[in-house]
């Protein structure tokens, strides 16, 4: 019983995990996609989106450039 419920606990944990790392597209104002790794934090003060690219460089934008942002499954 004990080996069901941790195989359970470990498999609801990679899924949650997995969920948290996926990527994300970003379409910008004037027409540009861009490829987020992992989910983009909004900085609720300056208004600026914090990603990684993916060349695994941490870039920012406005919010007002983005038309919309969607995970990618």
């Amino acid at each position: 019983m004990k080996k069901t419920l941790l195989l359970i606990g470990t498999f609801s944990l990679g899924l949650m995990l997995a969920g948290c790392a996926s990527d994300h597209v970003i379409h910008t104002t004037d027409g540009q996609t861009i490829v987020a790794q992992g989910k983009p934090v909004v900085d609720e003060d300056t208004g600026m989106i914090t990603y990684k690219d993916i060349d695994g460089k941490q870039q920012q934008i406005n919010r007002n450039q983005i038309k919309d942002m969607n995970s990618v499954n």
